[in-house]
């Protein structure tokens, strides 16, 4: 098999292809109007991960699509990456995965179909290490490489978690370090240092499986992925659905490593000031964290509100799980008020 870097043959990166949340929001504004159905508990209103469907009295069906073009240059890697992003979806919902189908495009006239099988190898290899199966899926012959899965799950009403159950005092955690989208840009644009080569990999291929501990308790109201929005983006998302602001402390968070250098040498995706164009006014900043907290994620950690009287029974849970180092709220709720910003970040 020739050796090949994916990511020369397409135009955006992993969760940095996702179209701007205005876009969006502009495209999801249908004019046909669908039937009531009880049965439909998670739809498109609340921009959650994914949808969710009440099969029986207790029983809840979770439903999500999510696929992207290269981020890496090795073909098995893309596909574990491309995988374990989909798959999170589930898990952000609080939710077990069950099956999942695979949605591959590819060049095939540009790149050989070796690699396209190296890639849902790693695809395979990630359902695999979820406990699901990789059951089938469908490819088409298109100008860039393209891989992601369809995936289902499955719940419990009582476990669901969505973007809607936050609650004025909440407090707000993150499980993963910041930086994914930098560090993946300055790797294409051949400035990273090679003491951070491979450190947003090992990120990116790391299951968000904690998501299903964080549906059984009863005290996380609403529960989310980070991805392409970047931080503050998936943050309004829960703001807007649960109709409260967020305080986040920068001092707070966690980043894969330092970031500065790679911001003074333009390694910041273009998808980083589509977001911040979007949701600017509803945000307080100074905004040299701009390039930080836009930044694309991919397969990035999960974002949970936690009721404020079980805040250090979910430390200690974190830190039981090998997440110490995210056992720190980075943030707090509060009531929502048309004289503040949706988001606030404090120095």
């Amino acid at each position: 098999m020739e050796k090949v870097r994916l990511t020369q043959y397409s135009h955006g990166a992993g969760c940095g292809c996702k179209i701007a949340p205005d876009v969006l929001s502009q495209i999801l504004k249908t004019r046909i109007e669908f039937p009531n159905n009880a049965s439909l508990l998670v739809g498109n209103a609340t921009r959650d991960d994914a949808a969710a469907y009440l099969l029986a009295e207790d029983k809840v069906l979770i439903s999500t699509v999510d696929f992207f073009m290269p981020i890496v240059d090795d073909p098995f890697t893309f596909g574990k990456i491309a995988a374990a992003n989909a798959i999170s979806d589930v898990y952000a919902m609080g939710a077990t995965p069950i099956l999942a189908i695979a949605v591959l495009g590819w060049p095939i006239n540009l790149l050989s179909p070796e690699i396209a099988r190296e890639v849902l190898a790693g695809g395979q290899d990630t359902c695999k290490e979820a406990g699901i199966i990789l059951a089938g899926g469908h490819s088409i012959d298109c100008p860039e490489p393209i891989f992601g899965l369809a995936v289902n799950g499955i719940t419990s009403k009582d476990y669901l978690k969505t973007n809607a159950g936050a609650k004025p005092g909440d407090f707000l955690f993150y499980t993963k370090p910041l930086g994914i989208g930098i560090l993946t840009t300055a790797e294409k644009k051949e400035v990273l240092s090679p003491e951070d080569k491979g450190k947003a990999t090992n990120i990116m291929v790391q299951l968000n499986s904690i998501g299903e501990s964080f549906g059984k308790m009863p005290f996380v109201h609403a529960l989310t992925d980070v991805t392409g929005f970047g931080l503050l983006g998936h943050l309004i998302e829960i703001c807007e659905a649960s109709g409260v602001r967020a305080e986040l402390e920068l001092s707070k968070l966690q980043w894969i490593t330092s970031l500065d250098k790679y911001i003074e040498e333009k390694a910041i995706p273009g998808g980083t000031f589509r977001n911040w164009n979007s949701y600017k006014h509803k945000v307080s900043i100074d905004e040299k964290w701009v390039p930080f907290l836009a930044d694309p994620q991919t397969n990035g950690g999960l974002l949970v509100a936690v009721a404020p009287e079980a805040l250090e029974q979910f430390s200690v849970f974190l830190k039981e799980n090998g997440l110490a180092s995210h056992s720190e709220p980075i943030g707090q709720l509060y009531p929502f008020s048309n004289d503040l910003p949706v988001v606030s970040v404090i120095s």
